[in-house]
């Protein structure tokens, strides 16, 4: 059996409480996760999920991370940190000049009159949404669904509001009726035929206040969480649908301590069913 931190071959030094890991050194899952770019808080969460009466089978998330910066070293140390997600930068806040891309929506319907239960997320089926901008002027629309956390790409060959709003209304269209009740956006220029949007889909949107991205705070945490697959210089005219819908995938399939470190994925089959 490999001894040590994370199973590291040859360790000496054994903090107390990493020795834990003597035993989940050996165990592909934990590794598996890091590879995932799992968060050692995440992997943390998920083996108590996994292995909740094996105390010898879980380890704190600060054990996982002194692991890697003191007990590896040379290039093992820079494959396993490698896998840790980088730091995010915050989102810059969008200007109110004219390049905002905001401006008046007719009939918009203000976020202020949404009703109580979109606001305590008891209710499955709202949805916030917006555009990550990749170079060239290219996007993607992102799409999560405020109970569950689950996440939707959708891609968008132009800024219109026309396309963006039949590529957005192709995707929820897909949707069983109970996940298609609203969704929360920007006043972004390219929802203003929102009512068509309403139209196709019977899903209500209603329109963040002006320069305040934390009304839609799932929304732009996940963005925050894509701009580890898509930097700022992503061309996403190069990206196809299957690419978004696999990195779609890997966010719903990773624990999140807001969700008691279940994933996105397993709570929508939850309310699925």
């Amino acid at each position: 059996m490999q001894t040590g931190l994370i199973g590291v071959p040859g360790s000496v030094r054994r903090a107390p409480s990493l020795v834990v890991w003597r035993c989940i050194g050996s165990y592909d899952g934990a590794w598996q996760k890091l590879a995932l770019q799992w968060s050692p808080e995440q992997i943390s969460g998920w083996l108590k999920q996994e292995f909740p009466t094996h105390q010898d089978m879980q380890i704190s998330h600060e054990a996982i991370y002194r692991s890697l910066f003191i007990q590896t070293r040379g290039v093992l140390k820079k494959e396993l940190t490698a896998q840790l997600r980088t730091v995010r930068r915050m989102r810059r806040p969008k200007s109110h000049n004219a390049k905002s891309g905001q401006g008046h929506i007719l009939d918009m319907v203000s976020i202020r009159e949404r009703p109580a239960e979109i606001e305590d997320r008891a209710v499955p089926g709202h949805w916030e949404g917006d555009l990550l901008t990749g170079a060239n002027d290219t996007h993607i629309a992102t799409l999560v669904e405020r109970n569950t956390r689950f996440t939707m790409l959708v891609r968008i060959p132009r800024k219109d509001t026309t396309t963006v709003v039949a590529a957005l209304a192709k995707h929820i269209g897909k949707l069983p009726d109970e996940l298609r009740r609203s969704l929360t956006w920007d006043q972004g220029k390219e929802m203003h035929a929102h009512k068509r949007f309403t139209v196709a889909t019977n899903v209500q949107v209603y329109f963040c206040d002006p320069r305040s991205p934390w009304q839609r705070g799932s929304n732009e945490n996940t963005n925050g969480l894509l701009r580890q697959y898509f930097p700022r210089e992503t061309d996403f005219s190069r990206i196809s649908q299957s690419y978004l819908n696999a990195i779609a995938l890997r966010l719903n399939q990773r624990p999140r301590k807001t969700l008691g470190f279940q994933t996105p994925a397993d709570r929508l089959q939850a309310v699925l069913h």
